[in-house]
């Protein structure tokens, strides 16, 4: 029970990674916040956790505000902050993708990072401590050609992760990043383009494990990230990808 009690939002936590981490969490006696643009999605996967479901769109000043204002109401306080929520735009040249799903991309994948850090923050240092995981990508790290914008969105969120990690430390606050490989997740085909037997096998040739990041993967690693067990580790970006980075 390394959460025990802990107050955890995981953002886009009604499907696929989010849902991974939320069920985590739970399990290790964290009280979980899912968050979700899908309203019923939230809904169903709190409902499996007994936690508190919130549709919230992270893009969205007003919305970000009254999540953490309704979690705050119910539990006085916020521990654990997981970035999960994220999108990305379908493969193609640099140049081709529209001005919408650019604009998209770097509301959804960065700019809530700050609205969420501009509500939370504050609460974070009055209590003196603090988690916040970010949900970055291998993406960031080693880009694929035809994901451009999406690429530059999570390699800004790894550097965010860092320069976050910087300032908060004397507070208290730990901020760390996960950069997962694709998964079994909503976003998996709009990353392939397209969902064959043999675009699956060619993307997973690259990974030298074998197989795609799982929810559980993410779940695992992000409460070791959100645990007093890593209580000296601050502003790394982990590669869960089973050697995709290599």
């Amino acid at each position: 029970m390394r959460l025990q009690d802990k107050v955890a939002i995981v953002t886009g936590g009604g499907s696929g990674f989010g849902a991974g981490i939320a069920r985590k969490f739970a399990a290790e006696g964290a009280r979980v916040v899912v968050a979700d643009i899908n309203g019923e999605a939230a809904a169903g996967i709190a409902d499996q956790l007994g936690g508190m479901a919130v549709q919230a769109d992270v893009s969205d000043a007003d919305s970000v505000r009254a999540m953490v204002a309704d979690v705050t109401q119910r539990f006085g306080r916020i521990d654990i902050m997981v970035n999960n929520a994220g999108v990305t735009h379908l493969p193609g040249p640099m140049e081709e993708i529209t001005e919408d799903d650019f604009d998209r991309v770097m509301a959804v994948n960065c700019k809530s990072i700050y609205l969420i850090a501009r509500e939370i923050v504050p609460l974070m240092k009055q209590a003196g401590t603090g988690a916040i995981v970010n949900v970055a990508s291998t993406a960031g790290v080693s880009p694929r050609p035809n994901l451009n914008w999406y690429n530059a969105s999570k390699g800004w969120l790894i550097t965010a992760t860092k320069a976050m990690a910087v300032e908060l430390a004397p507070f208290g606050i730990r901020v760390n990043a996960l950069n997962p490989v694709a998964g079994e997740t909503p976003l998996l085909k709009s990353f392939m383009g397209q969902d064959t037997p043999e675009i699956r096998a060619k993307f997973l040739s690259t990974i030298p494990i074998g197989r795609f990041s799982t929810p559980e993967d993410m779940g695992n690693a992000a409460c070791f990230l959100a645990s007093d067990e890593a209580s000296m580790i601050t502003g790394v970006a982990m590669e869960v990808d089973g050697g995709r980075c290599i």
